[in-house]
């Protein structure tokens, strides 16, 4: 029987449990993270003379690999996500699991998608004990019944690679799905049937995990160049016939959107940036792979080109419309973290200004500063969003968690911050009074842009007295709020949640705790 749950107020007024899986808990400070003190988690001591002179790590198969790590109840093992919804790789890593008759696996993905609803008959058997990562689709929906043994853990890219390197999450098996690899063990992303761009969510897996598995469907001869995996962090190689379904590796959503209204949502955001003395030479910017951020990145291409303005670097995810901006000449570098197309793979395997970063140089907070702060504008979507600002990523008005924060959190350190978002979905107003779940707190949100007008942050001075005698549909939250919830004849039904169970909780990015999300009861 489970012990009941002790909670505790945080900073931001959510309710937090003290432990999570066992594992004592601290409650979230200040935005700005609390201070952090001692020595980064390292891993265990090897030498060169218990691995094959010759440079040869390959082994007969997957399980080999696993046995030969000390696969045992209640590891950790890790995988990325670079594969996106084309990765069949953790599918059949956790069917060996289950034939080894290893039970009780925290898995921790760097994300999960669709394809990975094949794992809900191993969370029900208790071959994986919880999930420490995103659970998209099927996956949230398993978890938001009360349906995991343990409590999911909700991090951002950066905070999933501060958890490992501070020593909160110690990986006992890395298993790093590589396009291309060598037999020692250096790998990469840019090459052979799977390519997929960076492997760079890989990164602290494969510095940090007591054991790493490069698992490849594209064997080179050494050495795999580049490399984004060392070999020297490498213990065993496995050859399968394939990685995934190449075509599902790129996003499902790298669509430029045909809707008018986040048409209109797009032009309202670079028109905001133009007018707030944002786009200027030398700039950078960051905005996603969905609809609404393509046609965004479209309508300031324009405006930088009527400009004459050229950017410094952009950030990825890339696509093909972040590539015809270096293309063209109208940035210098992509600064890339995920390839989101396969243009974006093939940019970063031939252009040398098409840049591999990972969630350490891009994201961590406990590190000597980090990229996400210089960018000068990240522009960002949200399931909800409130008057005061605070956002939410993981839940739906429901309460169901069908979404991961991936890097949200990270992003909302740029300089400015601006939520791209209608006003309402499926006649559901995205404007609430409190947010379901809490994942961005709204000082650190600079505007939110909807079809039916901008809201400014109040608390940033500088951006209201740039706009305020402009042309923008400048409004405040709450005139918004107002004219949506009529349109959709008021506000929606609070989830109905068990308050003392919950199933997950949401990370802050210094490791402490934001908010928690409840098992959502059956109505």
């Amino acid at each position: 029987m489970k012990q009941p749950v002790t909670f505790v107020k945080n900073a931001a007024g959510r309710l937090v449990p003290r432990s999570v899986n066992g594992a004592r808990q601290m409650p979230f400070a200040t935005v700005r993270g609390i201070s952090p003190s001692g020595t980064t988690a390292g891993t265990p001591i090897r030498s060169s003379r218990d691995y094959p002179s010759d440079g040869n790590k390959v082994v007969k198969s997957l399980k080999d690999a696993l046995r030969r790590s000390g696969i045992r109840d209640g590891m950790t093992i890790s995988t990325h996500h670079h594969l996106r919804n084309g990765d069949t790789l953790t599918a059949s890593l956790f069917r060996v699991v289950k034939e080894l008759g290893v039970k009780g696996i925290r898995w921790f993905p760097s994300a999960s998608f669709p394809c990975h609803e094949e794992l809900i008959p191993y969370l029900e058997s208790g071959v994986i004990h919880h999930i420490e990562g995103s659970m998209n689709g099927a996956l949230g929906r398993f978890a938001s019944g009360g349906n995991m043994s343990g409590v999911g853990v909700l991090r951002s890219h950066g905070t999933r690679y501060q958890s490992v390197q501070d020593g909160e999450v110690h990986i006992d098996i890395a298993v790093i799905a590589a396009p291309s690899a060598d037999a020692f063990g250096n790998a990469n992303g840019v090459w052979g049937n799977s390519a997929c761009g960076p492997l760079g969510f890989a990164l602290a897996d494969s510095e940090y995990a007591d054991r790493v598995i490069v698992v490849t469907d594209n064997l080179v001869p050494f050495p795999c160049v580049p490399w984004a995996i060392q070999g020297n962090n490498v213990d065993t190689v496995v050859v399968v016939p394939s990685l995934g379904d190449a075509s599902k590796i790129v996003s499902g959503t790298t669509v430029v959107t045909k809707s008018p209204d986040r048409q209109l949502i797009a032009d309202h955001v670079a028109h905001f940036a133009e007018t707030a003395g944002i786009m200027k030479p030398g700039f950078s910017f960051q905005a996603g792979a969905g609809g609404t951020s393509l046609a965004f990145v479209l309508k300031l291409k324009e405006r930088m080109k009527s400009k004459g303005v050229k950017a410094r670097f952009v950030r990825g995810g890339s696509t093909k419309v972040l590539v015809d901006l270096l293309d063209e000449g109208l940035t210098d570098y992509i600064l890339d973290g995920q390839a989101f197309d396969q243009t974006g793979v093939r940019s970063m395997r031939d252009d040398p200004r098409h840049i591999a970063t990972s969630p350490f140089t891009s994201y961590n907070y406990h590190g000597k500063g980090n990229f996400a702060s210089i960018v000068d504008l990240v522009v960002l979507g949200a399931t909800e969003v409130d008057c005061n600002f605070n956002a939410n990523v993981v839940t739906h008005s429901d309460g169901l968690l069908l979404h991961g924060i991936g890097g949200w959190q990270d992003c909302l350190f740029a300089k400015c911050t601006i939520l791209a978002i209608p006003s309402f979905r499926d006649r559901i107003p995205v404007i609430v009074d409190r947010v379901t779940t809490l994942c961005g707190p709204g000082s650190l949100i600079d505007a939110v842009v909807t079809e039916r007008g901008i809201a400014v942050n109040p608390l940033r001075e500088d951006l209201v007295k740039a706009v305020r005698r402009s042309r923008l549909p400048l409004r405040s939250m709450e005139e918004i709020q107002r004219e949506v919830l009529a349109i959709c004849g008021g506000r929606p039904a609070k989830p109905v949640v068990d308050p003392k169970h919950p199933i997950a909780v949401v990370k802050w990015v210094d490791g402490t705790l934001l908010d928690t999300v409840y098992r959502v009861e059956t109505r």
